[in-house]
């Protein structure tokens, strides 16, 4: 908000503020003097008034007690309790509050002989006993026990302190009375600095309409682009520089001419007969200003003639607005041009000309309707607002049949228009495009000759100049190779032939000493690629000599069309396979939503132009992402977010939030189930002089500080959106959803490679994160079938990680290259959320296993299903293996026993591929290139012929791990010579 010159700041150090000594003097003398002369009919009959202002809101309202303060002290005391009486002014507040207010004590009395008293109330302390001095010298001031204390009623008291307030007065002795009419007479009336702020304001409004928002709407209409009116609304918000506090309101289609009416997500609509109505206020030093103007598109005879009757009702109302007229007599005088020229259209006149303005933005008790007859008075400030609303077009279109109009303006007493410098002359607001294709005929409307054509804004096309009958064919096949037809023309035997863009493969250009040329292959079938091939050196003989300038503008817009609709179609067939969102509610009015403004979003949006930040906003139902720009804007609907996170900048650059989605989004052209919302938290700077600084230089330290400040602000905005979110999310509509703000735990972490490149993994209460490095890592723990660490034995460095989903159609996740330092702490983490862990020598083909499982299920649990994972009991296999081959004696030597010949028989067959390299050269060729099934199958028959037992379940699980695994042998370990294998240990 930008200074209105009361409040300035002192030279006590930053934040210190001083009060405009002279403004209070003056305006405490004209309060007390106004209270003294109207004391009876304005401010009933009052011994004391008593003014306390709420806690402040984010939310923009208007109060009386917030305009008291704005007006006598230069800026709002929230909080804080002031008592007037005629020889005492009582205030209740903070001590910092104190401190500003005791240096006007002098100034307080000089101006009207009142004395200050401060009551300063303690930061854990109610101040009631604070209320109860107030109340004491009241009725001491007035000689009364029944004194009048005069108040703003319509205020509801917000806050403890308010509250207790309230209590204390309504249970005190003292009579209560309603003094809302003495603060709008006593607002009313504008002193000159007063005035100045509201031309400020004035001239502002003004300026962005005539010289930002007509105009964007022109070109919007004249490029038939699709707009919605909240992206106008934005834009034109943004257009106005700040520190001003701005309130713009686009409305169009579904009319709504109260003053507070806001925008829409629905699309601008201008065909023929629409009608658009724009209305823009702004504040300058708290001083409000306001307009509205209405635009036609191909507007009708009916149409024409109601917006000059109220053009001509809406000149009336301004020049009724004269020092001593009554304020009734300004919406009579607009009635009266009504009834004159269309006494048809009465029946749809506001039931208002407008309202007084100013520090508030409807000044109470200075409406300008037929019921009131207080008088006009120089210095006064009115918003002179008048429409007809519930008009009826003859169109076809439903939604041009019912229109509205609306022309505002903010005026100063006596006469002056602070924002005639828009027009709303019918020639500057009324839009001919010439398309009467949805104008049904209408009847015959009486109208003056001269108004019958009345002259329209044709800026947007050209009538004033002919064209020839060859311009304008040379203009329309022009506009056949425009972008928005996507089409190339090509010259083939003197015909000008069009192709459309997706035909075309590709575009070269060559270029010798004589010519120019360009050629073009087509994605066509092979016979009319042949006819174009055939014909190619003919047309290249044909082809008109150009220069090489412009060879290369035609090639780069072929291209520059391909990629366009490569796009499109691109995103189209993206498109087609989301998931339909509900529709976003949007917060109201009253209920400003949560915001977190300056934020960067991942993915980021397509597009050539330069990325800007934007601002993050919690509606009712959902979120709304959007820029300065109408096309980059993003809703998350809450029954979408399947884990939303938080995570503070620590060691990291920045401070995110992250959306996992249940079903993807369009973020720009691009489909994603994660969104982020970030800000870096550190400026990367380069030294230029290359030498190292030394860490006590000062300068180094203050810059280390302000990162560290910086850092921290960042985070604790994020927080408070953050918690803000959380309480919205615990109210019961959104139960079901179960959402809340997951933070990770960065103890819980690990370093790791999900991708391609390494990254730190950090575990959360329901999931295990990375969200630093794109892509991102979002895996839902109560998804997780079993987690089995792979390569896992002493000396290794590191181990790998596979996470196996339950949904065996989904590819395993792969966590590669983790540090052996962090695997006792992934098993704790791991046995302490009830997942399931395995351990194993080797890396393992995932594919075939789940494939395998997919195909069998029930032989899977049959054969124990996850446990041939199990390293402990894989190694007990193994050693009772290596003791059975310690046992095996050469062919020439007396087998033992014949099932020893047996065992080593079977042995042989089922490894004789990898481990048994002492057969002979011809069982060697023999064998060679079978796969393991062929081995398996041929094991299988020597057993059946030599009346051996089927192999043990353990024999087949042990196989089933050499299936799968890759190629590469397990370290050697010793034998071990020993019982039955252990059980299986639960980890």
């Amino acid at each position: 908000m930008a200074d209105n010159g009361n409040a300035k700041p002192g030279g006590g150090g930053s934040g210190a503020y001083t009060i405009n000594l002279d403004n209070f003097s003056k305006r405490l003398k004209v309060f007390y003097d106004h209270w003294k002369e109207h004391n009876s009919d304005l401010w009933g009959s009052s011994n004391a008034i008593a003014i306390a202002t709420p806690p402040p809101s984010e939310d923009l309202r208007y109060l009386k007690s917030s305009a008291l303060d704005v007006w006598l002290l230069g800026y709002e005391f929230p909080e804080t309790i002031i008592v007037f009486m005629h020889k005492q002014i009582h205030f209740l507040c903070s001590q910092k509050k104190a401190n500003l207010i005791g240096t006007l004590k002098k100034a307080a009395n000089d101006a009207v002989g009142a004395d200050i008293v401060l009551h300063v109330k303690a930061k854990n302390d109610s101040g009631v006993g604070l209320m109860e001095d107030i109340v004491r010298a009241v009725c001491a001031q007035s000689k009364s026990d029944d004194p009048i204390v005069g108040h703003i009623a319509k205020e509801a008291p917000e806050g403890k302190l308010l509250e207790a307030w309230a209590d204390k007065l309504s249970s005190s002795s003292v009579q209560l009375t309603d003094i809302t009419n003495g603060f709008s007479e006593l607002f009313a009336m504008k002193d000159t600095s007063e005035i100045t702020c509201v031309k400020k304001a004035s001239y502002l409004t003004s300026s962005v309409m005539k010289n930002f928002v007509v105009p964007k709407l022109e070109k919007v209409i004249d490029e038939e682009r699709k707009v919605t009116h909240s992206s106008l609304m934005d834009e034109t918000e943004k257009a106005i520089l700040d520190p001003l506090k701005v309130k713009v309101k686009l409305k169009a289609e579904n009319f709504d001419l109260k003053p507070g009416a806001s925008s829409n997500d629905d699309y601008l609509y201008y065909d023929s007969a629409s009608v658009i109505i724009c209305a823009i206020g702004a504040r300058y030093g708290n001083y409000c200003s306001n307009m509205a103007r209405t635009f036609l598109i191909d507007a009708t005879p009916t149409q024409i003639k109601a917006y000059e009757t109220l053009m001509k009702a809406h000149e009336a109302a301004l020049e009724a607005l004269k020092p001593g007229n009554r304020m009734s007599a300004v919406y009579q005088a607009a009635v009266d041009v009504i009834e004159k020229n269309a006494p048809e259209l009465l029946r749809n006149l506001t039931k208002s000309a407008g309202t007084g303005i100013g520090l508030e933005f409807r000044e109470s008790g200075l409406n300008l309707n037929p019921k009131n007859d207080r008088i006009i008075k120089a210095g006064m400030v009115f918003n002179v607002s008048l429409g007809l609303h519930n008009l009826q077009a003859e169109t076809k279109s439903e939604k041009t049949k019912q229109y509205s109009l609306l022309l505002a303006d903010t005026c100063l007493v006596p006469l002056e228009n602070l924002t005639a410098s828009c027009s709303k002359l019918l020639k500057d607001a009324a839009y001919s495009f010439n398309d009467e294709d949805e104008v049904l005929p209408v009847k015959k409307v009486e109208v003056n000759a001269k108004e019958a054509l009345p002259p329209t804004k044709a800026t947007l096309r050209s009538d004033n100049q002919e064209m020839s009958k060859e311009e304008l064919r040379r203009q329309h096949q022009a506009e056949l190779a425009h972008q928005k037809n996507e089409a190339v023309l090509l010259p083939i035997y003197g015909s000008m032939v069009p192709f459309h863009v997706s035909t075309v493969k590709s575009v070269t250009s060559h270029q010798d000493n004589r010519t120019c040329t360009i050629r073009i292959f087509f994605n066509q079938i092979k016979t009319l690629r042949r006819q174009v091939a055939s014909r190619e050196s003919e047309r290249a003989e044909r082809a008109t000599l150009v220069t090489q300038e412009k060879l290369h503008e035609v090639v780069q817009q072929i291209k520059t069309l391909r990629r366009q609709v490569a796009s499109r179609e691109s995103e189209k067939a993206e498109r087609a396979t989301l998931v339909t969102q509900e529709k976003l509610q949007l917060t109201s009015n009253r209920n400003k939503p949560v915001r977190l403004s300056d934020v960067w979003i991942r993915p980021a949006f397509g597009g050539r132009g330069r990325k800007l930040t934007g601002t993050l906003e919690s509606h009712v139902n959902g979120f709304r992402y959007s820029t300065s720009r109408a096309d980059e804007r993003v809703d998350i609907m809450y029954g979408n977010v399947k884990h939303a996170f938080f995570q503070p900048a620590e060691k990291e650059m920045i401070t995110l939030l992250h959306f996992h989605l249940h079903n993807h989004i369009m973020v720009g052209n691009k489909k994603t189930k994660d969104v982020q919302f970030y800000v870096e938290v550190m400026d990367v700077v380069q030294t230029l002089g290359g030498t190292r600084r030394s860490a006590l230089d000062p300068d180094e330290i203050e810059e280390e500080q302000r990162e560290r400040d910086r850092k921290n602000r960042i985070n604790m905005d994020f927080q408070n959106f953050v918690n803000k979110v959380n309480d919205h999310w615990s109210q019961p509509q959104f139960k079901g959803l179960d959402l809340e703000f997951d933070v990770p735990l960065r103890e819980l972490g690990f370093h790791g490679v999900p991708y391609k490149a390494s990254a730190f993994i950090i575990p959360t209460s329901t999931c295990l994160v990375e969200l630093i490095e794109t892509p991102f890592l979002v895996v839902t723990l109560s998804e997780i079938e079993i987690v089995n660490l792979e390569r896992v034995g002493f000396g290794t460095k590191n181990f790998d990680m596979a996470i196996v989903f339950k949904d065996f159609k989904k590819d395993v996740l792969r966590i590669d290259s983790i540090p052996s330092t962090s695997l006792d702490a992934i098993k704790e983490w791991l046995d302490t959320t009830d997942l399931k862990y395995y351990e194993s020598r080797l890396n393992l083909n995932w594919r075939p296993i789940l494939k395998t499982i997919i195909d069998d299920p029930q032989k899977f649990i049959d054969d124990g299903g996850w446990e041939f994972l199990n390293m402990e009991a894989s190694d007990s296999e193994t050693e009772e293996t290596e003791e059975s081959d310690q046992g095996y004696e050469p062919s020439d030597a007396e087998p033992e026993s014949e099932s020893e010949d047996e065992d080593s028989d079977s042995e042989s067959l089922v490894e004789s591929d990898e481990d048994d390299e002492d057969d002979s050269e011809e069982d060697s060729e023999e064998e060679k290139g079978k796969t393991w099934e062929e081995l398996e199958r041929e094991a299988s028959n020597a057993d059946r012929e030599n009346g051996a037992e089927s192999d043990s379940e353990e024999e087949r699980r042990r196989r089933k791990v050499k299936t799968f695994s890759k190629s590469r042998p397990p370290p050697e370990r010793s034998s071990f010579k020993g019982g039955p294998s252990k059980k299986p240990k639960f980890r």
